[in-house]
């Protein structure tokens, strides 16, 4: 079978993207995109066409076990090694922030697993007290695509927001000043396509800003949530 012809990768891949493709087939599949560069491509398409359509999924409340399995989990992983964030104040309290991504795991659940798995990134709260373990509660996940285009974000916990206030993302470089991501909700998914959102970017961070959003290109406002990219 030529899996280069566009109009066979193409239905391949969104099968594959869209779960419908199973069992041996799927496993198949996933063989083959290691060897031909046509289905990674179509893959990468689907999952970009696809993404905005993960704000549709309802979180579903795992039983209490599960929770308690995490938790220990949690406890047993060390803290990650310090980089140059550490030497910043803000980014002291976030010490073991990284082990926290097994939460995301009930938001990713419902999702079919692609070739190139999104890249997931949790944000916690700046200076917030320790849970469990020592480790900072988280407060969003940021889920990147594959080819790093579009990025949604969504509260894992229920963020109260003043009316005259909103929540704006950055991206935060190793150095130098962050760029603007746009204004996120605080109470849903948000879906953001800014190009290559992981091109020069160590970190993502939130801050509280004005309706519209910072009025300078700089955050104005304190920073209430961070999560730093891990390699």
């Amino acid at each position: 079978m030529d899996y280069s012809r566009p109009e066979l990768a193409d239905r391949l891949a969104a099968a594959y993207v869209a779960g419908t493709l199973r069992g041996a087939a799927r496993r198949r599949f996933v063989a083959l995109t290691r060897v031909h560069p046509t289905l990674r491509r179509a893959v990468r398409e689907w999952e970009a066409r696809l993404m905005p359509l993960t704000t549709t999924v309802e979180p579903v409340v795992p039983p209490a076990r599960v929770w308690q399995a995490i938790e220990r989990r949690i406890a047993s992983v060390s803290a990650p090694r310090p980089g140059w964030w550490e030497r910043l104040a803000v980014w002291r309290a976030l010490t073991g922030v990284a082990s926290m991504a097994a939460l995301t795991l009930a938001v990713l659940l419902a999702l079919p697993q692609p070739a190139q798995p999104p890249i997931v990134v949790v944000l916690s709260a700046a200076g917030g007290t320790p849970g469990v373990g020592g480790v900072v509660p988280a407060s969003f996940v940021a889920s990147i695509s594959a080819d790093g285009r579009a990025l949604v974000t969504k509260p894992i916990q229920q963020v109260s927001l003043q009316a005259d206030k909103a929540l704006e993302l950055w991206a935060v470089p190793p150095s130098g000043a962050p760029r603007s991501l746009g204004l996120i909700s605080a109470q849903g998914a948000t879906v953001v396509q800014r190009g290559r959102v992981l091109d020069n970017t160590a970190a993502f961070a939130v801050s509280l800003e004005p309706p519209g959003g910072s009025p300078t290109g700089a955050p104005t406002g304190p920073i209430l949530y961070i999560g730093k990219l891990t390699s």
